[in-house]
């Protein structure tokens, strides 16, 4: 069996495992047994971040202790019309050519390909390395709240290298720092008037995909596209809201929205032609971009027993269509390279309010707090309750590392052609972790994987070899 279809393999029975953020136990246990069954100690701290410790091979006991890090957890998306259940099914995986995907839902491989990496490299004998520490964080993309609350006497080396980057051939040495606003709009319920009637509105055929990696392609934000959608319809004819929803994690740009309104009935027609015609102005203004995206508007047949008032209504729509969403300032300093952004990743009616988290992102500490500060303002002008999740800060490069000199060389060697050393805008563990540890050496790479956070999720297997060759390579270093 070659090394990509033992990773594969390895990546098939950890798919088999539901590990959806804060469900990552039964993961975390099918590894401590896979450990127990080598030999190998393991440890966990109070937060549910796990390390197991792998004895140098023969002949490289004085070398000194690595660290292979990634996370437990994955973001849960699917389609519309797919029926899985994140907390009992498992993963069904697709071979599509030199693509691996899944079915109708994301596919994990952020981040379970590290596990299957880790597990890859330390079952092979043929591969010679130093004591190794695999750390599995968990709520990572919730977060980074494993990183945040790491136990750091669980960890003696000084040098970690996290396989959570998502493009061969590019090492990334810094990034974003972010957080998430929590919003609830109070509203209240009374039964809709007598001679109404109530439609669902639906947005789809969207792409989605991850609020960072993906923020910058203009992608449709199926939230804002409903506001955009109810706050056309709502300056023509008075509605009111009886459920909104979109998205289901924060860090995800979301797909997919619902709304059920009710309306007077002699206004039935006009809300047809209002929904048919700012479909054609979305498909016109995501051309290129998207394949849809389509808007459809069906006549409920039960009825709905309560609304939000008129009044409240127009506010939540308002409060939607006024918080920021997308890029907010490109950087500087590094050309291409989205410095700030936010992410609409849920919207919910819930029987307190409206309910809304806003995930905020920038590579600059006081950008980030800016931009918190303004949509925060803007909840608290529209009569929200506002509050901040725990704030990680950006990971700052150090163009000096003696680990990434030894990374480019090392892959310049193999593969005859100089990788990408990069920022990312997304969030990655490396800067928390090596502050909670006093300081270390960190870098992060890995293979292939485009539409992280999406159903669209795919790893290109090719990419597998070479990253398996770097880490190989990688692990003969005597010194970093």
């Amino acid at each position: 069996m070659t090394p990509t279809e033992k990773i594969l393999n390895h990546f098939e029975k950890i798919s088999a495992i539901p590990r959806g953020t804060k469900n990552e136990a039964a993961l975390r246990q099918w590894l401590i047994d896979w450990a127990s069954s080598f030999g190998f100690v393991s440890k966990t701290d109070p937060t549910g971040n796990l390390v197991i410790y792998i004895p140098a091979s023969v002949g490289r006991e004085k070398s000194p202790t690595l660290i292979l890090q990634g996370h437990l957890d994955m973001v849960c998306q699917k389609t519309p019309d797919s029926n899985h259940d994140f907390m009992k099914d498992p993963i069904h995986l697709i071979r599509d050519g030199d693509w691996v995907k899944a079915d109708k839902t994301t596919l994990g491989a952020d981040n379970g390909i590290a596990i299957a990496i880790a597990m890859a490299l330390v079952e092979d004998k043929s591969v010679s390395h130093s004591a190794l520490e695999l750390l599995f964080t968990v709520e990572e993309e919730t977060g980074l709240v494993g990183a945040d609350t790491l136990d750091p006497s669980l960890l003696t080396a000084k040098v970690l290298i996290n396989l959570d980057s998502e493009e061969d051939g590019v090492f990334t040495i810094g990034c974003a720092g972010g957080g998430s606003t929590m919003f609830t709009l109070p509203v209240t319920w009374s039964p809709p008037e007598k001679n109404s009637i109530s439609f669902e509105l639906k947005v789809g055929g969207l792409q989605g995909g991850h609020s960072g990696g993906d923020i910058h392609k203009h992608r449709g934000n199926a939230n804002k596209i409903m506001a955009r959608v109810l706050d056309e319809l709502q300056r023509n004819i008075p509605l009111r809201l009886a459920s909104l929803h979109g998205g289901t994690a924060r860090n995800a740009i979301p797909r997919d929205a619902e709304a059920v309104f009710t309306c007077a009935e002699n206004d039935s027609a006009r809300c047809s032609e209002i929904v048919r015609t700012f479909e054609k102005f979305l498909q016109s203004e995501f051309r290129g971009v998207e394949q849809g995206p389509y808007l459809t508007l069906s006549r409920r047949q039960s009825p709905v027993e309560t609304a939000a008032s008129l009044e409240e209504s127009k506010r939540s729509v308002q409060f939607l269509m006024a918080l920021p969403n997308g890029v907010a300032e490109m950087s500087a300093e590094v050309e291409g390279f989205v410095e700030t952004s936010n992410n609409i990743g849920i919207v919910e009616m819930r029987k307190d309010g409206l309910f809304v988290v806003s995930n905020q992102r920038s590579s600059v500490i006081t950008r980030l707090e800016e931009l918190f500060r303004r949509t925060e303002a803007i909840g608290m002008l529209a009569g929200a309750i506002c509050e901040r999740t725990q704030v990680f800060p950006p990971w700052q490069p150090n163009m000096k590392s003696a680990l990434l000199k030894k990374c480019v060389e090392t892959y310049e060697n193999l593969f005859g052609r100089k990788p990408k050393v990069e920022l990312s805008h997304g969030g990655l563990e490396c800067g928390i972790i090596s502050d909670r540890c006093g300081g270390m050496d960190t870098i992060s790479l890995g293979p292939t994987i485009i539409n992280p956070h999406s159903p669209d999720e795919a790893l290109f297997i090719p990419s597998l070899s070479r990253t398996w060759e770097l880490l190989k390579t990688l692990l003969l270093i005597e010194e970093f």
